[in-house]
C-alpha cells in the first residue's frame, strides 16, 4: 500500500501547530531543520514541508494527497480540492482596515477607494456581492505599511491580536472572512488512501476532544447526589464510587471546556467537595 502524501508549512504561522497535532495523534517522524520531506515511522504518512501558498496547488495537481492550510488560502487559491475537516487552530480574520484618523459608517464609503491585498479574490468577490467598486491592489508581504507611504487608503489582510495594525496606525472596520487551519485532500483519492485518512481523522478528533474537555472527580454528600449527577452532563453518566466515609460518594465525570467554571460552580452550591480537574490526553468516543 502507498503511503498517504501530507504537506504541511515549512515555517509560518501554522507550521508548529501542524506538526503538534501530527505528533499527539502518535505519528512519529524527524522534521530537523531544512528538510523537505520526512516518512512516519509508525504510520503510513509521508510528509512535505512546502510554502503555504503552493501547498493548495500541490494538492489539486495529486503530488500531495492531504494538506493542512489555512482556510483564507483555500479559498483565495480556488483550487479543486476537498475540505474535509476544520482543524481549530491558527484562528484569524481577513479583516479591512483604514487610518485611525479616518472616519468609517459602512462599506459605501470604501467606493472608489485603494485598497492593498495579497487576497484579491477575496476581497474582489466580497466587494462586488456588497456592491463597492474599489482600486485594489494586489501585494504580497508587509500590506499594513501601504496607507502609511501612500500605496493604498485602506488595506484587507490577516489580524489576529490587531497589535500590527495598532502599530502602523491602522484601524480594523469590517471582517470579511474568519479563517482557520483546514485538512483538504484531492478530489480523486484511491480508497487505499481514503481508508489512511479515515485512520488519520480517527486520532486528530481524539486529540481535539481531549483538548476541549476535562476529566473531573469530586466527593458529593449523598443526600446530594442526585441534584450533582443532574448537573453533570458526562459522555454517558457520571461514574459514582462509595467513599470509605459513610454518606459519602466519589463522582467521576467529563466537562467541556466551554461549560466548565459554571457548573464547578453550581456543584459547589450543590454541596460537592475536593473538586479535582485532570487534563485528558486522548479521547476516544
Amino acid at each position: 500500500m502507498r503511503n498517504l502524501k501530507i504537506a504541511i508549512q515549512k515555517s509560518g504561522r501554522l507550521y508548529e501547530d501542524s506538526i503538534k497535532i501530527l505528533k499527539e495523534a502518535g505519528i512519529e517522524f524527524n522534521n530537523g531543520i531544512n528538510k523537505l520531506k520526512a516518512e512516519a515511522y509508525n504510520f503510513p504518512l509521508e510528509v512535505f514541508f512546502l510554502r503555504d501558498d503552493d501547498i493548495p496547488q500541490y494538492v489539486e495537481d495529486g503530488v500531495a494527497d492531504i494538506g493542512i492550510v489555512g482556510e483564507n488560502v483555500v479559498l483565495e487559491k480556488n483550487k479543486e480540492l476537498n475540505i474535509i475537516e476544520k482543524l481549530g487552530f491558527g484562528k484569524c480574520r481577513l479583516s479591512i482596515a483604514i487610518p485611525k484618523e479616518k472616519k468609517f459608517t459602512s462599506l459605501q464609503d470604501l467606493q472608489g477607494q485603494r485598497i492593498a491585498t495579497s487576497y484579491a479574490g477575496i476581497l474582489n468577490t466580497f466587494l462586488q456581492k456588497n456592491n463597492v467598486t474599489a482600486d485594489i491592489h494586489e501585494i504580497s508581504g508587509s500590506v499594513e505599511i501601504a496607507p502609511g507611504i501612500g500605496l493604498a487608503d485602506a488595506i484587507c489582510d490577516l489580524v489576529s491580536s490587531g497589535s500590527t495594525l495598532f502599530t502602523n496606525g491602522l484601524k480594523e472596520v469590517e471582517v470579511v472572512l474568519k479563517s482557520e487551519a483546514v485538512l483538504v485532500s484531492n478530489k480523486n483519492i484511491a480508497f487505499e488512501q481514503q481508508k489512511i485518512i479515515e485512520k488519520l481523522l480517527f486520532r486528530i478528533n481524539a486529540v481535539r476532544k481531549a483538548k476541549n474537555n476535562k476529566y473531573i472527580l469530586l466527593n458529593a454528600p449523598n443526600e446530594k447526589l442526585e441534584a450533582i449527577i443532574s448537573i453533570l452532563p458526562g459522555m454517558k453518566s457520571p461514574t459514582v464510587l462509595p467513599l470509605a466515609e459513610k454518606g459519602w460518594s466519589s463522582v467521576h465525570s467529563v466537562l467541556n471546556e466551554n461549560e466548565f467554571w459554571d457548573i464547578i460552580e453550581k456543584l459547589k452550591e450543590n454541596g460537592a467537595q475536593g473538586i479535582l480537574v485532570v487534563p485528558i490526553e486522548k479521547m476516544v468516543l
